[in-house]
């Protein structure tokens, strides 16, 4: 069995004061994928003991960036998808395995009023491509914080929420475009009716406390991969970010 695990930390060196390491050890995963970790090369020294890590830096301080930690050994590492003017905020890690390819991903916000919505709507585009580029040569492991919750289901008051960043019919549209290109949701491809499961929650109003939460973050894979998915699962019992870890079991 594969083990991957995925956290939006938001801020990593906070996550740090609150155990981020001591946590993601105690999961023993195989490799550990995180997003928004606001930081530049050489502002935290963190050593997973038996993890190589991989990192893509924004341009911006204290903004975006991912890291991946690996136990395997990859075969190639990119940190951007090629197109310049995607490519200046530190939102892709990709690992080539020998059957597969990793990517960790931080997917622009909407932001409030949807003001950044045209370009969210342009990396989509970009990101789907590039993910079926990578698919054409073996299969795709695609996670992180995709700023997202799919269907109602996903998140706790989808009522009122229709329309703001994160639960727009354009954001939503094109995660369905991403499933129709060959890509499975794991955790909904395993628990199609489960409730109440939330990776994101609001600091304000103890909207964790009362689990008034959001599922944006995912493990999406492809197609040919369900076989192997033996377990999804998200972690809210997991501190130290408004974000919880989420998690993919494959078998070999």
């Amino acid at each position: 069995m594969t083990r991957y695990i995925s956290w939006n930390v938001n801020g990593l060196r906070a996550a740090e004061k609150k155990g981020f390491s001591d946590s993601m050890l105690q999961l023993n995963a195989d490799c550990i994928c995180i997003q928004e970790t606001k930081l530049q090369e050489g502002q935290i020294d963190l050593l997973l003991p038996g993890y190589e890590s991989y990192w893509s830096y924004a341009e911006k301080k204290g903004y975006s960036g991912t890291a991946v930690f690996t136990r395997r050994e990859p075969i190639s590492v990119r940190c951007s998808l090629g197109i310049p003017e995607h490519d200046t905020e530190g939102r892709v890690v990709t690992l080539e395995f020998e059957d597969h390819y990793l990517v960790c991903v931080y997917t622009p916000n909407a932001q409030d009023g949807l003001r950044r919505l045209d370009y969210r709507m342009a990396w989509e585009d970009a990101f789907r491509g590039y993910l079926c580029e990578l698919d054409a040569k073996k299969p795709v492991i695609a996670c992180g914080d995709m700023n997202v919750a799919h269907e109602e289901i996903d998140l706790k008051n989808p009522k009122t929420n229709i329309g703001n960043a994160g639960f727009s019919y354009e954001e939503r549209g094109k995660f369905t475009e991403l499933l129709n290109a060959g890509f499975t949701d794991s955790f909904r491809w395993l628990y199609p009716d489960r409730e109440n499961a939330y990776s994101w929650w609001s600091y304000r109003a103890a909207a964790r406390e009362r689990n008034v939460g959001w599922r944006i973050d995912y493990f999406v894979v492809s197609d040919r991969l369900r076989s192997r998915i033996k377990d999804a699962y998200i972690l809210p019992e997991i501190m130290g970010s408004d974000h919880c870890p989420v998690g993919l079991d494959l078998t070999e």
